[in-house]
């Protein structure tokens, strides 16, 4: 037993001499890169320029049909970590798009010097404001690329709180008064004013691409407690004129006005089917509406705002005959 002990100990021993003294050849082998290796780059892109230390990048080589835009129209700005450089070597990434996705129209209900006090020192803002003057001057209140607390609680189809996305601009009117039967009188626009508003959203809205049914009014997106910038605003002159914004086909409003007639539509105006069905036909369209079947204070408002917009002859929160038919054109085109 003890002799086999002694053999197997001298036949390990001779094993691991025998393996220590073999000489193993390092194999080739396609290994992945080195971790510090950079990655490879792809075709060279625009230059990134500057200008008294700050950057800016104008050119986009993203997919417009995409919404992808990587041109920065203000300056680049960057973290400057401590001890660390921030390398562009693979600025921009071709996935990107603007905050900048709706433009809100306002009135001030204020006179100029009022307009720009508020506006300037007090806990509202906007990005612009439109002064009644007579002269070629916009006031620039608020970095494009900050938000600006113009739009308050706020709604519009699928998206609440447009601050965080949009454009303000505030236009100095003085609002409405409130004549001896209760009933709102609306101040109406200079024409110098018109321009300049058109001209400013043609800007932003090309820069930006943001689509007609996101140009919209403070009373579209909050429409139970604003009217501005109420239904003096022009808005189908700049449709008309300048291609801005909504507005519905004549042809089209006329076929809906032409499927029904006064009496067949007073029969079933105030029926609970016919008042849920242009209830969910305003939530439809983008306004911020509960379905109810019944007209309430607060509903008769989002009806009132659509007026103000889309008609605004007539503004009394009444869903009318042609008031039923615009709302149905503007949903077929603007889906």
């Amino acid at each position: 037993m003890k002799i086999d002990k002694i053999l197997c100990i001298i036949g390990l021993s001779s094993l691991m001499i025998s393996c220590s003294a073999q000489r193993i050849e390092p194999q080739p082998t396609a290994g992945p890169p080195k971790t510090n290796a950079e990655p490879s780059r792809t075709a060279p892109k625009p230059a990134i320029t500057q200008s008294h230390g700050v950057e800016f990048y104008r050119q986009n080589i993203g997919d417009i049909t995409k919404n992808d835009n990587t041109i920065s129209h203000g300056s680049i700005v960057s973290a400057k970590p401590q001890g660390y450089v921030i390398s562009k070597s693979f600025f921009p990434a071709v996935a990107q798009n603007f905050r900048q996705r709706y433009l809100i129209l306002h009135y001030t209900a204020l006179d100029e010097e009022k307009s720009v006090r508020v506006l300037t020192q007090q806990a509202v803002s906007s990005h612009y404001l439109v002064n009644n003057l007579g002269d070629r001057e916009i006031y620039q209140l608020v970095d494009e690329n900050k938000r600006a607390y113009h739009a308050g609680v706020s709604a519009w189809r699928n998206d609440k709180n447009l601050n965080d996305t949009s454009i303000g601009i505030e236009i100095v009117n003085t609002g409405y008064i409130l004549d001896s039967v209760g009933k709102k009188v609306f101040s109406p626009y200079d024409e110098s004013q018109i321009k300049k508003v058109a001209a400013l959203v043609k800007d932003i809205v090309e820069r930006y691409q943001i689509p007609p049914v996101n140009i919209l009014a403070h009373s579209d997106i909050a429409p139970t407690r604003k009217q501005d910038p109420g239904p003096m605003f022009p808005w189908k002159k700049l449709y008309d004129e300048y291609n801005i914004g909504m507005w519905y086909d004549e042809e089209m409003k006329q076929k809906f006005m032409n499927e029904t007639t006064n009496e067949s539509f007073a029969f079933e105006q105030n029926s609970i089917p016919f008042v849920t069905k242009v209830q969910n036909g305003l939530k439809k369209f983008g306004y911020d509406i509960v379905p109810t079947g019944v007209w309430n204070r607060e509903n008769l408002k989002v009806v009132e705002a659509f007026q103000y917009r889309f008609r605004p002859e007539v503004h009394d929160g009444i869903v009318d005959r042609e008031t039923w038919a615009i709302l149905q054109a503007l949903i077929q085109k603007y889906p």
